[in-house]
């Protein structure tokens, strides 16, 4: 294990893709949906599409930035360069416990999936399982983590694209319901398609980031691509259109199919779909396409917090020992770190399982919109001061900039004022500014302020 061993480039874009939505579709969709649909009802169609615009600017603007400098780093190191090393110190730590409560919440849900199949034996047992099996997944060689995740994902976008098609064949030829259209009317019919008003809507924008949060992880993943100037932009543009459809159209389907207003109440809504189809042991099925999501996403989870502790080693700001690298090309000490963290997570659920979900996910909900607006910031910078950004514009542009930007930059202030003024939320806005106060102070406090603001970047795209 030494210091100057750099990350192997053993990503292909097939790996890329399937990571990303990996992440982005876990928890969000197939265990926190339904509370957002008892939020707004039918119009949480509406708050998808609205933060789905917005993070497709975050992702064109990320994407410009990654295909320039392909670094380990990601959004840490640009804001290093584009603002300056307390900004990549900030960005850095906090996604990082963004990833980490994201794990977290994924290792709870699976205590809560072992649970149909193992009711008599404790949530957090599984919990733990769940943490020990993607931590030894995390220690395999770049290229076999690619493969493992990409099946992983594999399951649950098969079994989200066999949800819309076969949902569509309900509504419009009557499959699995006697031959009788089931239209679309249960969108409308219950209370209206906006039965709690605007206010549910808005209510619904924080569950709603934090379902899209993890679709940046295709800029962490940027220092171990092949190609990264090709696959990146390609990956890019293809995987947000992708989570979008599968969100916005799963969630179609489901409330067109049944009354919005019983989702969650009889179980799962995709358990329902199957239940609908006369397909056996539909219960048991999804349990485990969900189990293997939970597990999918907290895979990816922990890869970006160990790939980002190496970074900030690598720019001094965290302990020297986490910028080593195994023989594989693996950052071992940084993965062992970010697990160690992780049983933190199984000591919560343990605790408090009941309100470790909702308090995890307004963490994680802050650390995504820092992180996006960081990354905002930093583009920005980028834009406007490097000649290299005007030939990354051409391959990976983002949206009508600036005003792209700013409008988006406005959207997430205003979810974060939504997280503090909503009493289910706001735990996040009173923890959030504390975590941002104790880095602040970490890093005057060991002198990482005295670090070199700027680092050169090696062939490959590799921190020196």
């Amino acid at each position: 294990m030494r210091q100057d061993k750099s990350l192997h480039r053993g990503l292909e874009e097939r790996h890329l893709r399937l990571m990303a939505l990996g992440t982005a579709i876990g928890v969000g969709l197939f265990l926190g949906s339904a509370n957002a649909i008892h939020t707004a009802g039918p119009a949480i169609l509406v708050s998808y599409l609205i933060a789905g615009a917005a993070i497709f600017v975050i992702m064109r603007a990320l994407g410009e930035m990654a295909v320039a400098k392909p670094v380990a780093g990601s959004f840490s190191r640009y804001a290093q360069d584009e603002i300056g090393p307390l900004a990549g110190y900030l960005v850095g730590w906090t996604y990082w416990l963004t990833a980490l409560a994201a794990a977290m919440c994924e290792t709870a849900a699976v205590g809560i999936y072992m649970s149909l199949w193992f009711p008599n034996v404790a949530p957090w047992i599984w919990a733990l399982a769940a943490l020990l099996s993607v931590g030894v997944v995390n220690f395999l060689a770049v290229k076999a983590f690619g493969e493992l995740e990409f099946w992983f994902a594999l399951v649950k976008v098969v079994t989200i694209i066999l949800v819309i098609v076969t949902g569509i064949g309900m509504i419009f030829i009557g499959i699995g319901n006697g031959g009788v259209p089931t239209g679309i009317s249960n969108l409308w019919r219950h209370n209206g398609f906006m039965p709690n008003g605007i206010k549910g809507v808005l209510m619904a924008l924080p569950m709603v980031m934090f379902a899209y949060q993890g679709i940046e992880m295709l800029g962490v993943t940027a220092g171990e691509a092949k190609n990264p100037e090709k696959t990146l932009s390609r990956a890019v543009n293809a995987v947000f259109l992708r989570v979008l459809v599968f969100y916005v159209g799963a969630l179609f389907v489901i409330m067109a199919i049944f009354p919005w207003d019983q989702l969650g109440t009889h179980g799962s809504p995709f358990v329902m779909t199957f239940d609908k189809l006369g397909i056996r042991s539909a219960a048991g099925i999804v349990n485990f396409v969900v189990l293997t999501a939970a597990l999918s996403s907290c895979n990816s989870n922990l890869y970006g917090m160990g790939r980002l502790a190496y970074n900030l080693a690598q720019q001094g700001q965290a302990p020297r020992i986490c910028g080593k690298v195994l023989q594989n090309g693996v950052p071992g000490p940084a993965i062992w770190l970010s697990v160690i963290c992780l049983f933190a997570g199984i000591l919560l659920n343990y605790l408090a399982p009941k309100q470790v979900f909702v308090w995890l996910t307004s963490i994680s909900t802050f650390g995504a919109i820092w992180t996006w607006g960081t990354i905002l910031v930093s583009h920005d910078r980028f834009r406007r001061r490097t000649a290299a950004a005007r030939t990354a514009a051409q391959k990976s542009s983002a949206i009508i900039f600036p005003f792209g930007s700013y409008a988006t930059g406005l959207f997430l202030t205003a979810v974060f004022g939504f997280i503090g003024y909503f009493p289910e939320t706001r735990i996040a806005a009173i923890v959030g500014p504390i975590w941002i106060a104790v880095l602040v102070a970490a890093y005057y406090g060991f002198g990482h302020h005295r670090q070199v603001g700027r680092l050169s970047v090696g062939a490959g795209g590799q921190l020196q």
